[in-house]
């Protein structure tokens, strides 16, 4: 008898004794102030791909992360073909054949892209450093996978899409048999979601088993076998996809029935807020403009979606509008005034509000407390200082408030470390933070990435009552569910440049790929009925 079929023999023995190749019994992982997981258990099938569902600080990413061995349970066990085992770190984890793919990335940003993913086990000779043999494989396996990334690039300087497919082929070149993706979907666009869940498929046929955690319940319906729910901390039940529904699952996950269609009437456009004209942004070094010749207009009480596939200008054109970086050429125009090499305080207080892509980067100060960061850019308004003084009372007041408008999730309150909140409360107090502030142009860059249906339909409400209110909102998703549903009018942008003015009355998703994909284009000025 061949070794191979012998192995294979063996592994047929294991499959057919324990059905599961990974269960995790009765597992209470604790934080201060709340009980993240309580008591629960999880089966995952070989060559099963199962998703994990919930709201935002249900407890995915805490379970998650306990199987990966970055948390240790207070409680519960955790069994291989059932045998049990211990995962102290992510090197138990990765010995025992368990991947992970993280919400928030596990990268170095002053490294290259080849380097981030060979980190650890990286291939040496005596000694010295051989990357030739695994940088074949990692084009390699970008190529048959459909995650191009340039392997020289460096990581500070990629996008929050290109820094996500480095972490699947990280995990992909490790050749793990259990994977995890915790919201592997958030930046990515809907074609190459739509390859990712190819890629999750065909790993599956190949024997693999995945933990999939999401929030976007089309997905699930896709490709995942069965799912479970948590609540709160709380397991609520397991259920086969086969068998049931996205109405039933969104139930389970929030204990009541939800909105999957945005109410509105039609924009009443009135003053002009937001004038651009002909802005440039240079590209890196050698490269041309990242944004080359934009111009577009915002009105108060319209929402305009600036649709595109990552990577093709966006963020640069963002970061340019709100003094993240300089304008190359061009002019910027907020109500009239030439804002174009203004601060990004003097924008701030001069009528805009900015949620931002990076909600780590740009949003966030990971280490300060939550009321804290809520009142980032009003500190120094009287209504939060006197004579220079702090008035933490009037922060602390202002931050519940918002916390409870926004439903803001953590375990100590206005005074929980911002880095140790879950990513779906994050995003939430950023855009609790940015809405509530007195404005007149909202830039919202991806407002709802990784939140749940729940809190989805809540901020797709209040951006549409804050465009019922008066003002101007620029929207830049890449969500096409998002751009049809909230959008009155759309532009789509293709390697830097608007390439079309559609009406999401009429035009049809495909009609608005063609254009995202480069493959349509109008002359300026043209605009689609």
């Amino acid at each position: 008898m061949s070794e191979k079929m012998r192995k294979d023999e063996v592994a047929q023995a294991v499959n057919e004794e324990y059905p599961y190749i990974i269960e995790m019994c009765n597992i209470t992982k604790e934080f201060p102030g709340i009980i993240a997981n309580d008591d629960i258990t999880l089966q995952l099938k070989r060559g099963e791909i199962h998703a994990l569902l919930g709201e935002n600080g249900a407890g995915k990413s805490t379970l998650m992360s306990v199987l990966f061995g970055l948390y240790q349970p207070e409680h519960g066990e955790i069994r291989k073909n059932g045998e049990v085992v211990t995962i102290k770190d992510p090197n138990d984890a990765n010995a025992l054949g368990i991947g992970m793919v993280h919400q928030h990335f596990k990268l170095v940003d002053v490294f290259t892209v080849l380097d981030n993913i060979i980190l650890g086990v990286e291939p040496n000779t005596a000694g010295f450093l051989r990357k030739k043999q695994a940088r074949e494989k990692v084009l390699r396996l970008s190529d048959t996978y459909g995650l191009n990334v340039d392997p020289d690039a460096i990581v500070e300087d990629i996008t929050v899409g290109m820094q996500q497919r480095t972490e699947i082929l990280k995990m992909l070149y490790r050749d793990n048999e259990i994977l995890i993706f915790d919201e592997p979907t958030a930046v990515l666009t809907p074609q190459e979601i739509d390859e990712l869940m190819s890629v999750m498929r065909g790993l599956a046929s190949e024997g693999k088993s995945i933990l999939f955690i999401t929030h976007k319940l089309n997905e699930i319906m896709a490709v995942a076998d069965r799912c479970t729910v948590l609540r709160k901390g709380k397991y609520i039940g397991t259920v086969n996809i086969a068998e049931t529904t996205k109405e039933e699952l969104s139930n389970m996950m929030v204990g009541r029935d939800v909105k999957f269609v945005v109410d509105k009437e039609d924009a009443k456009a009135g003053e002009l807020v937001l004038e651009i004209e002909k802005m440039c942004v240079k590209g890196g070094a050698g490269k041309k403009d990242s944004v080359h010749d934009v111009s577009l207009s915002v009105r108060e009480g319209e929402i305009v979606c600036i649709a595109g596939i990552d990577g093709n200008g966006q963020t640069e054109f963002v970061h340019a509008l709100t003094g993240l970086t300089k304008v190359e050429s061009g002019a910027i125009r907020l109500l009239g005034e030439d804002i174009t090499n203004k601060s990004i305080r003097y924008r701030n207080t001069h009528g805009m509000s900015h949620i931002p892509e990076d909600r780590h980067k740009h949003g966030l100060v990971l280490d300060y407390s939550l009321e804290q960061n809520m009142v980032l850019q009003r500190y120094f308004e009287p209504t939060f200082q006197k004579n220079g003084f702090i008035r933490f009372d009037a922060v602390r007041d202002y931050a519940n408030d918002l916390i409870d408008r926004f439903d803001v999730r953590s375990g100590q309150g206005a005074v929980t470390t911002s880095r140790s909140m879950s990513g779906g409360n994050q995003q939430k107090a950023i855009v609790a933070r940015e809405m509530d502030r007195s404005h007149k142009l909202l830039v919202a860059v991806q407002p709802t990435r990784g939140l749940d249906v729940g809190a989805i339909e809540y901020i797709h409400k209040q951006i549409v009552n804050s465009r019922d209110n008066g003002t101007a909102v620029l929207l830049v998703s890449l969500e096409l569910e998002e751009v049809m549903s909230l959008s009155d009018r759309i532009l789509v942008m293709y390697e830097g440049e608007i390439v079309g003015e559609l009406n999401p009355k009429t035009v049809t998703v495909q009609e608005l790929g063609l254009y995202m994909a480069g493959a349509k284009r109008q002359q300026r000025g043209e605009v689609t009925e």
